[in-house]
């Protein structure tokens, strides 16, 4: 079980530590008081979060209440050297599972631990968003373009995240929003230590009541501040509040972005259908074996795919060897007009091939319920449509 414990006693963390380990249990110890239960339980998301010092004043039981409201699937017990009979009334109806004695004895501790460990043995898994990483192959591909449309069509049914990891030259919320971020992907990392589910929907732009977008840093030397380990944090957090997390990730394969990689459930490399692009798809894909990432994790997107192009499906697959291909058509016009006013294609002309092609995309990422059944998959959609 993966377990926080909180206490402003170093000796009396230790302790819990060595008894909790002992029993097979991952700890993580947190010197402090019980402010940082809130700040510690979304940003580690653990299945029982163990206060100690909350003992008396039934206020302080409001902290408890917003982590078992906000994350009803992790679990709290308090430590307390004394308490009344109200407190413990309270700390019941807050949502606390039990109130131990402090200091508690070992095998106290690891008797509730067990208790609480088979009540989440009978509760289903906690089910987190999936991260999709979209990433040029060379300047102009379209991958920006791809991943703020794909995030809109995925808005339509889910809650949906996308964080521009352009940190130089990000402008993806100018794909779908005429608006200017109040705040960037650089202040969330700025302010890392207070990050929860609050301050990270306060920090994105509200693009549709499903879509938000977290953008780059205006200032380049903002952008110099962002660290893997933000980014892995943000991430760690994001995906326990959104279906979907959408990456935009720039061409440079640094630290950050191999950090937002490593996390992802399914990358897209965007080429066109020239020889520079599939110079450095190549180069890539070398990258993602040598990173040890399994070949299923990668898609191939070729973006305004022309049947009649030089270097068509088969010179790809021979060149890159059995890679996963998705071809999306070419629409120049109507994609470029869509950029340059700052909607979604699919507001600006919905009945547009390249839209259509992404709502597709879409629902093979998330399939909606009525499209699970006999005869409603994406190929009787596609034979309907003809």
């Amino acid at each position: 079980m993966k377990i926080a414990a909180i206490s402003p006693s170093r000796a009396h963390l230790e302790e819990i530590g060595r008894g909790l380990e002992a029993h097979g249990h991952a700890v993580s110890l947190f010197e402090g008081g019980k402010s940082r239960m809130r700040e510690i339980t979304e940003r580690m998301q653990p299945d029982l979060v163990l206060v100690e010092g909350m003992c008396c004043d039934t206020a302080e039981l409001a902290q408890v209440e917003y982590v078992t409201t906000h994350h009803p699937s992790v679990a709290v017990i308090l430590l307390c050297s004394t308490h009344t009979p109200e407190f413990l009334i309270n700390s019941m109806r807050a949502g606390v599972r039990e109130v131990l004695p402090s200091p508690v004895t070992t095998p106290a501790l690891e008797a509730a631990v067990s208790r609480v460990a088979a009540k989440l043995a009978g509760s289903p898994a906690r089910k987190l968003g999936k991260i999709l990483a979209f990433m040029p192959c060379k300047g102009g591909a379209g991958a920006t373009f791809l991943a703020t449309n794909l995030g809109w069509q995925l808005a339509e049914t889910k809650s949906v995240l996308l964080i521009d990891l352009n940190l130089q030259f990000g402008d993806a919320l100018s794909f779908v929003h005429d608006g200017k971020a109040a705040s960037t992907l650089a202040d969330v990392a700025k302010d890392i230590s207070r990050l929860d589910a609050s301050l990270l929907a306060a920090a994105t732009v509200r693009v549709t009541p499903n879509y938000s977008i977290l953008a780059a840093p205006e200032d380049l030397a903002h952008a110099m501040g962002v660290k893997p380990e933000h980014i892995d944090a943000i991430l760690s957090l994001a995906v326990t509040q959104y279906d979907f997390v959408v990456l935009d990730i720039g061409r440079s394969l640094d630290t950050i972005a191999i950090k937002a990689l490593d996390r992802a459930w399914r990358i897209f490399p965007v080429l066109q259908s020239a020889l520079p692009d599939l110079r450095n798809a190549g180069k890539l894909l070398e990258a993602f074996k040598s990173l040890g990432y399994p070949h299923e994790k990668t898609e191939l997107i070729i973006n305004r795919f022309d049947k009649g192009s030089d270097i068509g499906i088969e010179e790809v697959q021979r060149s890159l060897g059995s890679v996963r291909l998705n071809t999306v058509p070419n629409s120049y016009r109507e994609v470029n007009a869509s950029i340059n006013h700052g909607d979604p294609l699919t507001r600006t002309a919905r009945g547009n091939t390249v839209a259509r092609h992404l709502a597709d995309f879409a629902q093979t990422l998330s399939p909606r319920p009525d499209e699970n059944r006999a005869g409603g998959g994406l190929l009787d959609r596609l034979f309907r449509r003809a």
